[in-house]
């Protein structure tokens, strides 16, 4: 067993770590992390989609022992991010959802595609898209429901003094 010291969801935790656990092991034991899906276990499927020190991440093929210091969101702790509570909402009128196992990922990486790419185009977002998989609703109503959160944000950013929508932090 080694130290870890690290910081989720904005809680500073430290505790001892089997040096061979994955990160995405750890989150869910350690962390009470559910969102964090296991699914192909190879960093290729996504649903185990986090943040690392701003960037997202898989967590199935990081060691949590390695992120010593690394400041991790997970979906438990987007909460309160505007992002994330805009594209919950679009999720749900766009039809973006069906079975809900590759939704945590989802979410996190279509956060992520808004604030590098604003309002994306269709094909633009589908490449973005590419590396979560999701295997229920063929991706046409994930599609529609990213593209009209960006479109309310950028609504809503055009109506805001500075414009911005994401997070400070994260």
């Amino acid at each position: 067993m080694q130290m870890l010291d690290i910081t989720i969801n904005g809680e500073k935790l430290q505790t001892s770590v089997d040096p061979r656990m994955s990160l995405a092991d750890f989150l869910r034991e350690h962390a009470d992390a559910r969102s964090v899906h296991l699914g192909c276990e190879h960093g290729v499927c996504g649903a185990c989609t986090i943040i690392i020190d701003g960037k997202i991440a898989r967590s199935c093929i990081a060691l949590a022992i390695a992120l010593d210091g690394a400041e991790i969101w997970t979906l438990e702790g987007l909460r309160d991010d505007p992002v994330i509570e805009q594209l919950r909402a679009s999720f749900h009128e766009c039809h973006g959802l069906q079975c809900g196992y590759c939704t945590p990922g989802m979410l996190i990486t279509a956060r992520d595609i808004i604030s590098r790419y604003g309002t994306p185009t269709e094909s633009v977002l589908r490449e973005a898209l590419a590396g979560n998989i999701c295997r229920c609703t063929g991706y046409a109503g994930i599609v529609k429901a990213v593209q009209h959160a960006a479109e309310r944000l950028a609504e809503q950013a055009d109506t805001t003094t500075d414009g911005g929508v994401l997070a400070a932090g994260v």
